[in-house]
C-alpha cells in the first residue's frame, strides 16, 4: 500500500546519467504496527502531513520527491544546505502537525542524508549515495536526522545547527566505513543518541511529565495500595492542567519495582519531567516524599516531604494529592520559563513565547510588562488558536492599564476582556482562560458573572493556585469576604513561593479592610509594603485603617508618607474604581478623610 505522492522523473535533471546530489532517505517509524492498529486513520494522518508540511517544505527548498513507498520517501536535492534545512524543518514540525496523539499512535520519521554520485533511471535513483543515506537513516533515534561526514563538513559553521559525532560506522552492505553525525534538533532537547531497547520518543510540543510509581519503604502491603492510589490521583489531577502532557498510568506503572535511570525513562516515555517518590509508615504516621526531576539533565526541580497522621487514610491521600498537584503546576511553569530564557527569541514556538512573556510579566515593572506584551503577541502570531497567548496578553494589557499607564481605563480594557473571551472560545476546558475572563468581568463591575466564571475555572482545575486566587479575588470584591479570604489563604498554601504572592497579599489586606477588620488589614498591608515598597495605593488603606482605629496622629503621618502622584493618577484613584462596590468605595473615602482631618 503506497502513500499518494508526486513522483518526478529525474531524467530532465540528470539526463539519465550520473549527478552529484544530496540524497535524503526518510522512513516512518513503526509503519506496519500503526497500519495494524488503524489503517484508515494512519493513512489519513500521513496524507495530511504530506499535504500540509512535508511536500510544501520540499518545494520551498527547491526539489522534488523521487520515490515514495508506504513508509518511506527518497528525495534528491541539488543543494546540500537545502536538504538539511528541509529535513530539520520537517522533523521539528511533525509533532506539531501530527497533533496530541497517544505515544503508541504517533507518526514519526527517521532521516538519513548523504551526498555523492547517483544514477537516475526514470523515476528511480541508484548508487552508493542512496544506499548510504538509507543505512544512516537506520542509525537514527525516532524523530532524528543522521548525516554523513561529507554532509557535516559542508554545512558545519554554515547553518545554525549543533551536531553530535557518532564516530565511524560499519553500515550493512556498505563496503567502507562511514563517518556519521546526529543533528541536535534543539539546544535544549533531550539526547538524540540511539538507545538500546525501546526507541526514544520525541518530546511533545508542550511540557510533559510522567508520574512514576512511588516506592513503598514500609514492607507493609497496605501501604502499596495507598501509594498506588495516590499516584493514580496525582496523574488525574495533573491531567487537568491543559498545557501539560501527562503520561497515562498504564505506561508509567510499567516501571514499578524497577531501579530507574531518569534519563532513560524520560527518553523512553518521551517526557521532559518525572515525578517520583516514596511512602514510609511508622505506627499511625506516614511519611511521603516527592521530587520533580528534569529527565533531560537529571536535575532536581522541586522536592517536598509530607508527614501525616493516618487516622483517615483516604483523607490523607486526598490532602497529599492536592498539595503535590498544586505545587507542581507553578514549579513546572518556573522550570519552563528558565528553559526558554536560554533560547533565541526568533526560535521560540507559541508555548515558549507565552512562557517567556510570563517571565517578564511576573517581573512587575513598566519595561518588563511591555516586553511581556511583545512575547504574548508573538505567541498569538505563531498560533492564533493558542488560548494561553490570548489570556496572557489580556493579563499584561490589564496591568499596563492600571499599573504602568495613565491612559483612560475604558480605552483599552475592552480589548483585554475581548482577548480573555477569545481564549475561552478557543479552549473551553482551560481553567486559566476562565479564571482570567472572571477577573476581566470583575473589573467591569460584573461581580456575580465573574464569580460564576471563576467557579467554572475551579471545577476544571481545583488544584491550581492561580485559579483559586482568582476565585478569591472576585468573591471578595463581589462582597463574599469570608470565602474569599479562605480561598486566598488556600492559594498561598498551595503555592507558597508564587510570583503573585505579593498581589494575593494586597487583595487579602484590602478585603480585610472592607470587612472592617482593621487590625488584620494593617498587619497584612504592612506585610505587602515590605514586598512592594514603591506601590502607592495601599498606603491610603493603611492610613484609613489607622483612622478607624482612632490612631489619628499615625494615620496623618501615614498619609504624609504617600509619594507624590501626578494629577492624572490622583484623579484615577480618587474616583470609584469599577471593580469596587459603592459601599466599599465609601468606606475607603471616609477613612482617608478621617486620616487627613479635612474634606478630600
Amino acid at each position: 500500500m503506497s502513500v499518494p505522492g508526486s513522483n518526478s522523473d529525474l531524467a530532465g535533471r540528470a539526463a539519465g546519467g550520473r549527478k552529484l546530489i544530496a540524497v535524503v532517505y526518510a522512513d516512518m517509524v513503526g509503519y506496519s504496527r500503526l497500519i495494524g492498529l488503524d489503517d484508515a486513520g494512519t493513512l489519513q494522518r500521513l496524507r495530511t502531513l504530506r499535504r500540509a508540511l512535508i511536500d510544501p517544505a520540499i518545494r520551498e527548498y527547491g526539489d522534488k520527491i523521487v520515490q515514495t513507498g508506504g513508509d518511506s520517501l527518497l528525495i534528491a536535492f541539488d543543494s546540500i544546505d537545502g536538504a538539511v534545512r528541509c529535513t530539520v524543518k520537517v522533523q521539528r514540525q511533525v509533532p506539531v502537525y501530527d497533533g496530541d496523539q497517544p505515544p503508541d499512535r504517533r507518526i514519526r520519521f527517521r532521516v538519513g542524508i548523504n551526498i555523492g554520485d547517483a544514477i537516475a533511471e526514470g523515476t528511480d535513483l541508484h548508487g552508493e549515495a542512496v544506499n548510504v543515506a538509507a543505512r544512516l537513516q537506520a542509525e537514527c533515534p525516532t524523530g532524528g536526522i543522521c548525516v554523513s561526514g561529507a554532509v557535516h563538513d559542508h554545512v558545519h559553521g554554515r547553518l545554525d545547527l549543533v551536531f553530535e559525532g557518532l564516530g565511524t560506522l560499519n553500515l550493512r552492505n556498505i563496503s567502507r566505513p562511514v563517518e556519521a553525525y546526529l543533528v541536535k534538533l534543539d539546544d535544549d532537547a533531550a539526547e538524540l543518541k540511539p538507545i538500546k531497547g525501546r526507541d526514544a520518543l520525541p518530546l511533545p510540543d508542550k511540557p510533559s511529565i510522567a508520574v512514576l510509581p512511588f516506592q513503598n519503604m514500609s514492607g507493609d502491603a497496605e501501604q502499596e495500595y495507598f501509594a498506588d492510589g495516590m499516584v493514580e490521583d496525582i496523574i488525574t489531577a495533573l491531567s487537568r492542567i491543559r498545557w501539560l502532557f501527562v503520561i497515562a498510568r498504564n505506561s508509567s506503572f510499567t516501571y514499578k519495582g524497577q531501579a530507574v535511570d531518569v534519563k532513560r525513562v524520560g527518553r523512553e516515555l518521551g517526557v521532559r519531567y518525572l515525578l517520583e517518590g516514596s511512602v514510609r509508615k511508622a505506627g499511625q504516621r506516614v511519611r511521603v516524599t516527592a521530587q520533580l526531576i528534569d529527565a533531560t539533565s537529571a536535575a532536581h526541580v522541586w522536592a517536598e516531604r509530607y508527614d501525616r497522621d493516618l487516622s483517615d487514610i483516604f483523607a490523607v491521600q486526598d490532602e497529599i494529592t492536592a498539595s503535590v498537584a498544586g505545587v507542581i503546576e507553578p514549579a513546572l511553569a518556573a522550570a519552563e520559563q528558565q528553559r526558554v530564557l536560554r533560547k533565541l527569541p526568533e526560535r521560540l514556538d507559541a508555548w515558549e513565547a507565552y512562557q517567556r512573556g510570563l517571565w517578564h510579566f511576573y517581573k512587575y515593572a513598566p519595561e518588563e510588562n511591555k516586553t511581556a506584551l511583545t512575547f504574548f503577541r508573538q505567541a498569538i502570531a505563531l498560533d492564533p488558536n493558542f488560548a494561553p497567548g490570548h489570556y496572557g496578553y489580556a493579563l499584561a494589557l490589564q496591568w499596563d492599564i492600571w499599573h504602568f499607564s495613565e491612559r483612560p481605563f475604558l480605552e483599552v480594557q475592552g480589548t483585554a476582556r475581548e482577548e480573555a473571551h477569545i481564549a475561552v472560545s478557543l479552549d473551553d476546558k482551560d481553567a486559566m482562560a476562565h479564571a482570567v475572563l472572571a477577573h476581566m468581568m470583575m473589573w467591569g463591575s460584573e461581580w456575580e458573572a465573574a464569580i460564576a466564571e471563576a467557579r467554572t475555572a475551579l471545577a476544571l482545575n481545583p488544584n491550581s493556585a492561580f485559579v483559586i486566587s482568582m476565585l478569591g479575588c472576585v468573591l471578595g470584591y463581589g462582597g463574599y469576604r469570608d470565602e474569599a479570604l479562605d480561598r486566598l489563604a488556600q492559594a498561598m498554601r498551595a503555592s507558597p513561593n508564587d510570583p503573585l504572592t505579593w498581589l494575593w497579599t494586597l487583595w487579602r489586606g484590602t478585603l480585610q479592610f472592607f470587612s472592617r477588620d482593621f487590625v488584620a488589614a494593617l498587619e497584612t498591608l504592612h506585610q505587602f509594603v515590605r514586598l512592594r515598597p514603591g506601590y502607592v495605593q495601599p498606603r491610603d488603606f493603611i492610613a484609613a485603617s489607622l483612622a478607624y482605629l482612632g490612631r489619628l496622629d499615625e494615620a496623618r503621618e501615614a498619609l504624609e508618607r504617600v509619594p507624590a502622584q501626578s494629577p492624572e493618577q490622583l484623579q484615577r484613584w480618587q474616583q470609584r474604581l469599577p471593580w469596587l462596590r459603592p459601599e466599599d468605595y465609601a468606606l475607603r473615602v471616609e477613612g482617608v478623610r478621617l486620616a487627613a482631618g479635612k474634606p478630600l
